[in-house]
């Protein structure tokens, strides 16, 4: 697949602070990253640290947080690592899966997705179309 981009909107918990990046989509990167500086400037607080495998091998820890993502009107509050400060912003499969996104490769598009969740005591809901 193609890399791709998206725009997001990317608040403080509370949605007083936010601003609109444009954010290279990648499944293949669990979190959401953006710059160190921006999250800091939107009053972002990391409350821990996450160890993570970069694509090139390496291993590294990076401070994490909670940070609200928006796309296409649909919010969801969502874990985000705080990135070098020159960063590009990257959207992750947890905030992609929060907002209820999948990636169509083929036109290179964020689309609805189909989420799957078993539990025997569900009534079933009609197709959808």
């Amino acid at each position: 697949m193609g890399t791709f981009t998206s725009p997001l909107r990317i608040a403080d918990v509370s949605g007083r602070q936010s601003r609109e990046v444009e954010a290279t989509v990648d499944t293949g990167a669990a979190y959401t990253v953006l710059p160190g500086r921006l999250l800091r400037e939107l009053n972002v607080e990391p409350f821990g640290q996450r160890r993570l495998l970069l694509a090139d091998g390496r291993r590294m820890n990076a401070d994490i947080g909670e940070a609200r993502a928006t796309i296409d009107g649909e919010t969801v509050t969502t874990l985000v690592i705080f990135g070098e400060d020159d960063a590009p912003p990257l959207l992750g499969a947890y905030t992609l899966e929060g907002l209820g996104l999948a990636v169509d490769p083929v036109e290179q598009r964020l689309v609805p997705a189909h989420l799957i969740m078993y539990q025997a005591r569900l009534t079933p809901l009609p197709a959808l179309a």
